[in-house]
């Protein structure tokens, strides 16, 4: 496995890659990597001749209030992972590689952003677009891979890869779950165990909405209303919001037709935990 730390030095391994013909599968990431990153670079490693990583901590799409400086980094940790997962290349800049200068051009995101967690994050996914112009250009793949956990960035994702006509195929990954239904997240272990045996109702939830509107309920007050209930009535968190709209537009819906998200978010007592599922109607 290579580490790559020089754009230059990038864009000349994958244009060697390609003038051999290979396609190429790219997961970027901030590192600290996961079992949800594995997931993506296993399939990415199936269905693609070169998998390429980006571990890059991106300072444009970290708020006032978040903190650039304290966010988790441990590379040795993350090149044995990525070594161990069949990972061809790691391309590792430093912020002063990726942002020599100011820049001149930023991307600015004006859709899919004001709704679910991105109402509360100003700026966020313009940091997020403006870095992945920047990767996708660098990296060029034919294939990027996200994984749906955060489906609000791969509808945003989705967007920026359509707008700017990039000759990439977005492979959105579905959700790794625990055997009793709670999304995997680094952050599941800030649960008490209380908390721990009630997180797995939020999935439960989403669940019983699927369901009825399987059975043909069509009102999306209905099932907005039976999802709070069931999370209110069997966990002790604090309900931040349950929201469904057409997707991946993210746009309102006044009846269920069409690809659709429902998305939650609980706060528990350390930690806010996130879950969705996306389906046809």
């Amino acid at each position: 496995m290579k580490v790559i730390t020089s754009i230059k030095e990038m864009q000349k391994y994958i244009k060697n890659q390609k003038n051999e013909g290979k396609t190429i599968g790219f997961v970027p990431t901030m590192g600290y990597l996961h079992e949800g990153h594995l997931t993506l670079m296993n399939k990415a490693r199936n269905e693609n001749d070169v998998l390429a990583v980006s571990i890059f901590v991106n300072p444009l799409q970290f708020g006032p209030n978040e903190d650039f400086d304290s966010y988790p980094r441990d590379f040795n940790r993350d090149f044995m992972l990525a070594e161990n997962n069949g990972v061809d290349v790691v391309f590792h800049p430093s912020t002063e590689e990726m942002y020599p200068n100011k820049m001149s051009v930023t991307a600015n995101v004006h859709s899919r952003i004001d709704v679910l967690c991105g109402r509360q994050r100003n700026g966020h996914f313009d940091g997020v677009a403006t870095v992945l112009v920047k990767l996708f250009n660098i990296v060029q793949p034919d294939r990027a891979y996200f994984g749906l956990k955060d489906a609000q960035q791969v509808a945003v994702v989705d967007g920026l890869i359509t707008d700017f006509n990039f000759p990439i195929t977005l492979v959105p990954v579905e959700i790794v779950r625990e055997e009793d239904g709670l999304a995997k997240s680094s952050r599941n272990i800030n649960l008490t165990a209380k908390e721990r045996a009630e997180a797995p109702r939020l999935f439960e939830s989403l669940q019983m909405a699927k369901q009825k509107i399987d059975e043909g309920q069509r009102n999306p007050k209905v099932i907005e209303d039976l999802i709070q209930a069931h999370i209110t009535t069997h966990t002790s968190g604090t309900i931040d919001y349950v929201e469904m709209y057409r997707y991946p537009e993210l746009e309102e819906l006044s009846e269920l037709t069409g690809k659709i998200i429902i998305a939650i978010a609980v706060k528990f007592t350390k930690v806010r935990l996130i879950d969705n599922i996306t389906f046809d109607v």
